[in-house]
């Protein structure tokens, strides 16, 4: 066994990325106060090939010298919108066709193992606040919820995470994934 080197990865460039057909899977940040933790975002949508990503409310949107430093060029490679409110990005993505998910624990959320239920479905999923979450108004505009399970002390996972978590798995449940 051993380490593969970048040549051996086979990494798109940016102009093969911007080219390439992407997942049908766009994440929402809504109201992330860290800019690290949108650049990690950045990061783990261009490692998974989505559609685009969007900001809204307060957070911080490129260029910037700390999401630059998480997602290692992945903000250049991302498309990406910045809108000013939830309401106007969940308008923007039922235009688009786009099924909407609040990634918070709410008395209705389903676990996240459920999420290959919704195959085939172009997807967005809504990331919210480090400390408030998913605000409740958004929340209410939503198709429906989902939860990552947890099972300790702490019932909450850092927002970049989660999105790894989230991600992964909507990303995998695309139809579109056995072909890659």
């Amino acid at each position: 066994m051993r380490k593969l080197s970048m040549d051996d990865l086979h990494r798109k460039s940016v102009g093969e990325f911007l080219e390439a057909e992407k997942f049908p899977v766009i994440a929402v940040l809504e109201n992330i106060r860290s800019a690290y933790n949108v650049g990690s975002v950045f990061r783990t949508a261009d490692a998974f090939l989505l559609e685009e990503i969007l900001l809204v409310g307060y957070c911080a949107i490129p260029p910037h010298k700390e999401i630059a430093k998480t997602a290692l060029g992945a903000e250049q490679s991302m498309q990406w919108k910045h809108f000013d409110n939830s309401a106007d990005a969940i308008q923007y993505l039922r235009g688009k066709g786009y099924l909407v998910i609040g990634i918070e624990q709410t008395s209705d959320s389903v676990p996240l193992q459920q999420l290959k239920k919704i195959n085939g479905q172009p997807t967005a999923y809504i990331f919210g606040n480090e400390v408030k979450g998913v605000e409740q108004t958004t929340l209410e505009m939503c198709d429906y919820c989902m939860e990552i399970p947890q099972f300790g002390t702490k019932h909450s996972l850092n927002i970049a995470v989660a999105a790894g978590m989230v991600l992964w798995e909507a990303v995998k449940n695309c139809p579109e994934f056995s072909k890659k």
